[in-house]
């Protein structure tokens, strides 16, 4: 059993262009409600549908990059991630509860992946700090939303929240990683040691 590193590249690249890709199509929105013509129509359909595409491809490669890490912290720490395996994904998908338990799934997997207790406590924090943006730009967006989404200010607080999720999950998805990388080393080089 391996850390997934060749997924958790594809995740992070994959994370990276639709944050990139949702600044642009926000911006296209905006600009189209401003001054709403055929032409700023059809840049902000061309922008949301990268986006769709992006977001879409992101969201598999991280439930399959976490799916996989806890299969990983389940043999590293049995009795650790004790939900089902189907929960770990089906959690992120159901709207209202994907506003809370997931973030519960991740810290669970950070614990089970980590062999120093002393750095728990600043895995927490990455975790509740990713948790937090994601959840504010969950919530700006729905208000800018609902708002006619003509306001400046919310527009720039959603995608501010939305980048520093954005950069926030790449270093879980690193942390997360390379911690069963290094469990999941020392559980073979004990394994091998032990007759």
């Amino acid at each position: 059993m391996n850390a997934p590193w060749l997924l958790a590249r594809f995740a992070q690249a994959a994370i990276v262009a639709a944050a990139v890709a949702d600044v642009f199509r926000a911006l296209a929105l905006r600009a189209h409600q401003l001054h709403p013509t055929n032409a700023s129509l059809n840049r902000f359909g061309f922008r949301s549908m990268v986006f769709v595409n992006l977001m879409t491809a992101a969201a598999v490669l991280f439930l399959v990059w976490f799916s996989r890490c806890r299969r990983n912290a389940r043999v590293l720490s049995p009795g650790a991630a004790s939900e089902p395996g189907v929960w770990a994904v089906v959690a992120w998908l159901i709207p209202v509860v994907n506003l809370w338990v997931p973030r519960g799934l991740v810290l669970d997997v950070h614990r089970a992946s980590s062999l120093r207790t002393a750095e728990k406590g600043r895995d927490e924090i990455l975790v509740n700090v990713w948790w937090a943006a994601w959840a504010g730009h969950t919530v700006t967006a729905l208000a800018s939303r609902f708002g006619g989404g003509t306001s400046m200010p919310l527009l720039v607080v959603s995608e501010a929240l939305n980048l520093a999720a954005a950069v926030l999950v790449l270093f879980v998805i690193q942390r997360i990683t390379g911690q069963q990388s290094a469990a999941l080393r020392a559980a073979s080089t004990t394994a091998i040691a032990t007759p």
